[in-house]
Formats: structure tokens, C-alpha cells, sequence
């Protein structure tokens, strides 16, 4: 199966379905931060500059405008435009000619402003005993079943100190989730 997963720089989710045999490439802006098939650069491009075919996409639109947990700044977001953009890069991304899709994000305003998930998981059903509710979208997918419950429920994300890379810490997708993802869905 030919994988693409859109923005990812950490190489997690890519590497979970390379580790199941399957054809997978991340893109990002950043680079990669693991060896492994990446494109450095904007996924439109990627789209238009090649003839790439995939199967299946899951993609992490950046959740900087659009999480709940930023909604004090929800106003001027709005008033500069940013927030219109982010949604605008989600609709762009949902309707990608791809059969199979999986649009991954935090409880966010997609659920008010496009259409409400198809599930939301958690870390402590994929092996990590830690509480980050993570919306899916899903196009043509099943839910994913949980793969390991676990006890405890630490909202070690949430508790992250401010510093240059939390934004960084917090977006990477957990591995019990990557390899739940590339079993179910591979």
C-alpha cells in the first residue's frame, strides 16, 4: 500500500506502516527528524510537482489556530485570517483524491466549524498511560480498536513546561498509536 503521512516531521506514523511492509513517505515543512522516504516542503507541491498516487493519507494539520486549548486567542485569530486558513488547509486536505483518509487533531474547532470526528482516542487504549484526547476524521477508514488499555491517566502533555520545542514534544504522535494505525488500517 502507498502511504503518505502529511504533516509529520517526527517519522513516527511513517515508520510504523515502512515496519509493517507498506510504501510510506511523511512531508512536512520541517525536516525529518528519522532517516526515512520525507518530502521537506509544502504537501500542495507535492501533489502538483509529482504523479504520486497513494491509498491512503493521514495527515496532522498543524492544531496552532485551530485547538481548543488556544481559544483566548480565538478573537484575533479570526481577525487576522489565520484561523480561516488552517480550516481552509483541513478542507483542502479532506478532499485530497485519495480513497483512504485519516485527518488527526486535538479537540478543535474542525468539530464546529467542518463536521463533528468519527472518534476520538486516547494514549491509555494504545499502551501509554497518559490522557490526550486526539480527534480522527475519518474517509473510508474503520475506527481504530484500542490496542492496550492501560492504567493511568497523566496529562503529561498538558503539563509540559512553556520552552522552544513544547510545541514540538506535544504534537508527536505516541508509538502504540503510529503501530495501531499501520496494523488496523495497513
Amino acid at each position: 500500500m502507498r502511504v503518505l503521512i502529511a504533516c509529520e516531521y517526527s517519522g513516527v506514523v511513517r515508520d510504523a506502516f515502512i515496519a509493517k511492509g507498506h510504501d510510506a513517505m511523511s512531508c512536512d515543512l520541517l525536516p525529518s527528524e528519522s532517516p526515512g522516504p520525507h518530502h521537506q516542503g509544502d504537501i500542495k507541491d507535492l501533489f502538483g510537482s509529482f504523479d504520486l498516487k497513494f491509498d491512503l493519507m493521514i495527515a496532522h494539520p498543524p492544531c496552532t489556530h485551530l485547538s481548543v486549548s488556544g481559544a483566548r486567542h480565538f478573537a484575533a485569530k479570526q481577525a487576522s485570517g489565520v484561523q480561516q486558513e488552517a480550516l481552509d488547509f483541513v478542507w483542502w486536505l479532506m478532499a485530497c483524491p485519495i480513497d483512504k483518509i485519516c485527518i488527526e487533531n486535538p479537540i478543535s474547532i474542525i468539530s464546529s466549524k467542518i463536521r463533528k470526528p468519527d472518534q476520538i482516542i486516547q494514549p491509555w487504549q494504545f499502551g501509554h498511560g497518559e490522557t490526550k484526547a486526539t480527534c480522527l476524521w475519518l474517509k473510508n477508514l474503520p475506527k481504530l480498536v484500542p490496542t492496550n488499555i492501560v492504567e493511568g491517566r497523566e496529562a503529561r502533555v498538558h503539563k509540559m513546561p512553556p520552552g522552544p520545542n513544547r510545541w514540538k514534544d506535544r504534537s508527536r504522535t505516541y508509538q502504540g498509536i503510529a503501530d495501531a494505525m499501520a496494523e488496523q488500517w495497513g
